[in-house]
């Protein structure tokens, strides 16, 4: 029996709309992200998460 591999969670917060720059307003991945995402390794998920957090601090919607 094999262990599962280790995923990272999703961002997904099911509100999915993407902006003029193929980027979700709810999850700040974009299009291919989230196409790709359940195929990803675990490094590329969490590069993909780096990505995120970039985003999203970069958004109107969100406060410092």
């Amino acid at each position: 029996m094999t262990k599962p591999k280790p995923q990272v969670k999703s961002p997904c917060v099911n509100l999915c709309l993407l902006n003029e720059d193929d980027v979700c307003v709810g999850c700040y991945r974009t299009g291919k992200e989230i196409t790709l995402w359940g195929g990803m390794n675990k490094s590329s998920q969490l590069a993909v998460m780096k990505k995120v957090r970039e985003r999203e601090s970069k958004s109107q919607f969100v406060s410092d």
